[in-house]
């Protein structure tokens, strides 16, 4: 059992945790932003990052420190943290995005080791084989053993009080990815990376994306913290926090920066185009659009990074916000809404739903049903799995409308959920808020339920009663139950 993560708070899958990080001597609060360090140009100093944004971690490349003639001795000299200006935790990546960009480094997962922890490096990174996307199932098994390989080594090297990351590789295979996870996992390693998801996200495939780290997940234990590396873009923490991620690095608020590009959390925008500014961040409050086109391009380009990272560090205090007040995934859906493949990464998610549920939270405030896809939701799915802890007999009816004293027993049923004793209406989640014009899907969701109460139950003669339920819906209903409209004489 690892003692340097504790999670304090679930929601789905998403947690509010602490990561201890022993040779820095901090705690740091999780999800939790690291934004990225160029150790040659910093857009934004590191000792600004803590004081004006509250970084409690950030991360830098060990690969470009150790081949930098002009900072490779004062790293080892002075150590990271003095070299940085920052007094929070900082980890190092270790020459794999060089090694998928131009497909050879100079350097073995046993050097690079031994140069972060001699940097002072408080998180370290082996090298690990990014394998893209889509490859073929002999290259990503191969590439995978070669990962595996070099984490085994990774997990016995004399790091001292250094946590150590284990990256978790497979492509886009799910079982390969849970494998990796298994193997990532039984190492005794500290981190886990979730590696090669830049291409996805870079195309938009946030499915593809959702079905790798609900893969990941699900090899992992829940002592394990997870890092989705190269996840910038704000627009997609949410979803990716809910399916269990911890930690994000993002160069994206310096990249885009420097590009003229304006993050939000629900895409991007070219500072050419915009004539306001949408955001109540200092630098929104104190320029306009116009101002920053007409300022140097140094200038222009640190405030839009600044504004960049009030953006992104705002959305990750939102989210642990929708954590405590038990609305994550209500806060996914209102994001889903931002681009169709962010909807589509949702939906995916809403797949995984069982898988959610395990650390789901039983108690909350109100559901709110929101959208179709709120029928899908965990805690759907965990009342339709509890419908065998009721012993049912005689003749029962499952109704929208009142009581009937003709009948053994009389439930409730508002969809989307399944049936449900009334003495249960005052608990969560059957105090839900839904729409008066319920989508079809949530009546056939409750249809389900009433489908897996009639098979748990083949002895009890069910009846239910509606008040206009769509024919999708009433199709999924078992011939073996009565079904009469309410409201009919």
């Amino acid at each position: 059992m690892r003692d340097h993560f504790e999670v304090g708070r679930y929601d789905a899958a998403g947690r509010l945790g602490e990561l201890t990080v022993p040779r820095a001597g901090v705690t740091v609060e999780t999800p939790a932003l690291m934004p990225v360090v160029n150790p040659h140009v910093q857009t934004v100093a590191p000792s600004t990052l803590a004081s004006e944004f509250g970084a409690e971690i950030l991360i830098t490349n060990s690969y470009i420190l150790h081949g930098s003639d002009e900072l490779r001795e004062p790293a080892l000299d002075e150590g990271l943290h003095d070299l940085l200006d920052f007094s929070g935790a900082i980890m190092t990546d270790s020459g794999s995005f060089q090694l998928a960009e131009y497909g050879d480094i100079d350097v073995t997962t046993e050097e690079i080791l031994d140069f972060q922890h001699r940097i002072g490096s408080d998180i370290g990174t082996p090298i690990d084989i990014p394998t893209p996307p889509d490859v073929d199932r002999a290259r990503a098994e191969r590439e995978l053993a070669t990962t595996q390989e070099r984490i085994e080594t990774a997990a016995e090297a004399d790091v001292g009080e250094m946590l150590v990351t284990a990256p978790m590789q497979g492509s886009t295979d799910p079982d390969l990815r849970e494998a990796a996870a298994e193997h990532a996992h039984g190492t005794g390693l500290d981190v886990f990376p979730i590696g090669a998801v830049v291409p996805l996200m870079n195309e938009y495939r946030y499915a593809d994306l959702a079905d790798v780290v609900a893969a990941c997940k699900r090899g992992l234990g829940e002592d394990a913290p997870v890092h989705l590396f190269g996840a910038g873009h704000p627009m997609m923490f949410a979803m990716a926090v809910a399916l269990g991620c911890d930690l994000f690095d993002s160069a994206a608020y310096a990249l885009y920066a420097r590009d003229g590009r304006y993050l939000t959390v629900r895409g991007t925008e070219h500072l050419d185009d915009m004539d306001y500014f949408p955001c109540h961040c200092p630098v929104c409050v104190e320029h306009t659009p116009a101002d920053l086109r007409g300022a140097s391009d140094e200038d222009s380009e640190e405030l839009l990074a600044r504004h960049n990272l009030h953006v992104t560090y705002g959305e990750i205090r939102t989210i642990k916000q929708a954590i405590r007040d038990g609305d994550l995934v209500e806060l996914v859906d209102s994001r889903a809404r931002a681009h169709p493949a962010m909807l589509d990464g949702y939906r995916t998610l809403l797949d995984h739903a069982a898988q959610l549920e395990r650390t789901d939270r039983i108690a909350k405030d109100t559901f709110f049903h929101c959208s179709t896809e709120s029928a899908r939701r965990p805690e759907v799915v965990r009342h339709h799995q509890r419908l065998d802890r009721f012993a049912l007999s005689g003749d029962v009816l499952l109704t929208e409308g009142e009581r009937d004293e003709g009948y053994d027993e009389s439930w409730r049923v508002d969809p989307p959920f399944a049936p449900y004793p009334r003495e249960l209406g005052d608990a969560y989640p059957f105090t839900a808020e839904v729409p008066e014009r319920l989508d079809r899907q949530a009546y056939e969701s409750a249809a389900d339920g009433i489908a897996r109460l009639a098979e748990l139950n083949p002895d009890v003669d069910l009846t239910l009663a509606h008040f206009e339920w769509p024919a999708s819906a009433l199709d999924r209903v078992p011939d073996a139950v009565t079904v009469r409209r309410l409201g009919e004489e």
